[in-house]
């Protein structure tokens, strides 16, 4: 199995978290089911291979380039053949800067990369395909993305979203969405309307997966923490506040996900 992770340029540093790549990770003849769990962070895949199959029809993968929107809740993928792809990871906010509709039109769904993008898209399909190292790769889409971010117009949101996100990442999810409001200087009705716009999710669905992103870095960090120390650490009110969101985002209690799947946040690493 070949796995690589790298961050973007500086110019788009801003917008996308980093990209990343597997090669090979199932033994022929063999299956893997793998859950996936809202994040926090929009991808856009690139399958080289095999596609693998959802067995949740409404989050359905129909072609070799589908971007994923926000989750509100989980879902199983079985993987089998030949598995290569390249994926790209946003900043929850990031691919508004490229995008020219409200992002919560792709809120729990994958959605394939030419129904979202009229700028040679399949150019850079066949490019991708046809390259042979995630370097090649990397410098193709950077150069599309920049592409993108140099006819993109001025978007006078953006800047306060952003605030608003660092703000969410330094409270790691517990803060109050009124005070996120004043801070982006809206009404708490004009924030979360245009939050939802430019993220994709609203304040409050985006500020429990951000909090579940958390308790699992936490765990990550803190091997012995037990699920007390995580509660009151992560700001839930208590350990039934903590399951239910565990049990609506990844289908387990804390135990079952901590005692069945290796901590690892998607969005706090390297945060």
């Amino acid at each position: 199995m070949t796995y690589c992770i790298a961050k973007p340029s500086l110019p788009l540093s801003k917008f996308i978290k980093n990209y990343w790549t597997i090669e090979d990770c199932i033994p022929a003849s063999r299956h893997h089911t793998q859950r996936i769990v809202p994040s926090g962070l929009l991808e856009l895949i690139f399958y080289l291979g095999d596609k693998p199959v959802s067995k949740n029809h409404t989050r359905s993968i129909s072609e070799n380039t589908v971007i994923t929107g926000h989750l509100s809740d989980y879902y199983d993928i079985d993987v089998s053949g030949k598995l290569s792809l390249f994926s790209i990871l946003f900043k929850p906010h990031g691919l508004s800067m490229f995008f020219d509709i409200p992002l919560n039109e792709l809120y729990n769904q994958n959605v394939p990369l030419k129904h979202l993008f009229k700028h040679d898209t399949v150019e850079l399909e066949n490019k991708l395909f046809e390259a042979h190292s995630f370097a090649e790769r990397i410098k193709l889409v950077e150069r599309f993305f920049l592409m993108l971010l140099n006819k993109s117009m001025s978007k006078d949101n953006f800047n306060r979203i952003e605030q608003c996100i660092d703000i969410i990442n330094q409270t790691r999810g517990v803060v109050d969405i009124s005070f996120l409001a004043s801070k982006a200087c809206y009404s708490r009705k004009q924030f979360e309307r245009v939050f939802t716009q430019y993220v994709g999710s609203s304040p409050k669905q985006f500020l429990k997966t951000i909090r579940f992103q958390n308790t699992v870095d936490e765990k990550a960090k803190h091997k012995s923490a037990n699920l007390t120390d995580l509660t009151y650490r992560c700001g839930y009110f208590d350990q039934s506040h903590m399951i239910n969101d565990f049990k609506k985002l990844t289908g387990l209690t804390p135990k079952q996900y901590f005692d069945t799947c290796e901590p690892y946040s998607d969005y706090f690493n390297g945060y």
